[in-house]
């Protein structure tokens, strides 16, 4: 009976398995090992959950899809193609919910929303000519 020593650590000397990153895992787009080392480097507290960057790259992650998907509709509004400043800004003002978080936001080259204060309109006339006035220009008889 012929003994075969195992290598030391439990791995096999064969195949390695693809990795498979964590936000794969996950089934996010946004890096959750990238959002896990800014957390690290950033000293935010002393120590934080294993699910802590993944919950963050998920809420970053709709914030920035809603974001974007409320700026292509504005960009398809101005029948435009591409989303530029002007578009992000109008998407995030005209949201109740988003204009809340950034209300203190400036947005580079966005401008500003447009609003036009109802006094400074022009005033509407009663509906319809009155019939005692004259008319501007008398008949011909």
């Amino acid at each position: 009976m012929e003994v075969i020593s195992k290598p030391a650590g439990g791995r096999s000397g064969g195949q390695r398995k693809k990795a498979v990153s964590k936000s794969v895992k996950a089934g996010l787009q946004f890096p959750v090992g990238r959002i896990a080392r800014f957390l690290k480097k950033g000293r935010y507290a002393e120590r934080y959950g294993a699910g802590a960057p993944i919950y963050l790259a998920a809420v970053l992650e709709y914030l920035a899809a809603e974001v974007l998907e409320l700026a292509g509709n504005a960009a398809r509004d101005n029948k435009k193609n591409r989303i530029n400043p002007r578009h992000v800004l109008l998407a995030i003002r005209n949201d109740e919910e988003l204009g809340k978080l950034l209300q203190g936001v400036t947005i580079a080259s966005g401008g500003v929303l447009p609003n036009i204060n109802p006094v400074l309109l022009p005033k509407k006339t009663a509906s319809g000519p009155d019939k005692n006035s004259q008319p501007k220009s008398p008949k011909k008889s």
